[in-house]
């Protein structure tokens, strides 16, 4: 069996979100989330990156249209953080964009407004 890429690393950030999802619970704002989430992951000296700008590459030219990852960890993998009643597929897709033109191998989904926040992660690897 193949390991997950960046498992170890994944590992970590989900303990992290599951603290989070766990002083918090469900129905916070979304920036509330990434707030502690990010003051959670730092705690655990992982380095991250904040509101990150993604350039849209459009026929070899990059173009700041404004899009911006919630956090991406260790320049690694992309975290999308939600706060809604459920993950559809422009959220998914968000998150595949969003590793396709940050060039990172690795994304998750993280939908905090859940009872259990295992139901809420969603792994992506471009």
């Amino acid at each position: 069996m193949t390991e997950y890429l960046y498992s170890d690393l994944t590992k970590e950030i989900i303990a992290a979100a599951m603290e989070v999802h766990s002083h918090l619970g469900p129905g916070m704002l979304e920036s509330a989330y990434e707030e502690c989430l990010s003051f959670e992951l730092e705690t655990r000296g992982i380095k991250i990156k904040r509101q990150a700008p993604i350039p849209v590459v459009y026929k070899n030219i990059k173009l700041e249209c404004g899009y911006r990852a919630d956090i991406i960890v260790d320049g690694k993998v992309i975290l999308e953080l939600k706060s809604v009643e459920a993950i559809n597929d422009v959220h998914e897709a968000q998150v595949l964009t969003y590793l396709k033109f940050s060039k990172c191998k690795v994304g998750l989904l993280i939908n905090f407004n859940v009872k259990s926040l295992k139901d809420g992660i969603r792994r992506f690897v471009l």
